[in-house]
């Protein structure tokens, strides 16, 4: 995994996943693989029988040797198949879900795209997420030290 979305498990109930390809240019493929980056309030928007990611940041790899105008932040394509944008879209119109991406990794030469499509999670269940994580964390040091 080259950069994840930590709070994506956190926030968001994930349903159902997909992996997708993404437009990249040069500099922003060697600033992943350099594991810089975030995922951080960043989302998948759907136009015209097309997939977007929205607010994820890439830096330049270089900035020094970058254009005045490259933006870190700018609109990425995602490469779904048409099945797969037909599904996204079924899962945009319900009301309450979003699409998030999970992690971005490679797969061979390729650099891949994890999207997740999530229910938000309100507070009273994200409480509960952290009391069952300090369970388990305290069992674990508990079964240690045996």
């Amino acid at each position: 995994m080259l950069i994840g979305n930590r709070k994506a498990h956190f926030n968001y109930e994930i349903l159902e996943t997909f992996n997708a390809g993404i437009e990249l240019l040069g500099n922003e493929v060697k600033s992943l693989r350099a594991k810089q980056g975030s995922l951080e309030g960043a989302y998948v928007i759907l136009r015209g029988g097309e997939a977007f990611l929205v607010k994820a940041t890439i830096p330049a790899y270089q900035p020094k040797n970058t254009s005045k105008e490259y933006d870190p932040e700018r609109p990425r394509k995602l490469l779904f198949t048409k099945a797969e944008i037909a599904k996204l879209t079924g899962f945009d119109a319900k009301k309450g879900l979003t699409i998030v991406p999970i992690s971005v990794y490679n797969k061979g030469r390729k650099i891949k795209v994890e999207v997740g499509v999530g229910r938000g999670k309100k507070k009273y269940d994200k409480r509960e997420t952290l009391k069952r994580r300090d369970a388990e964390r305290d069992m674990e040091r508990v079964l240690k030290e045996h």
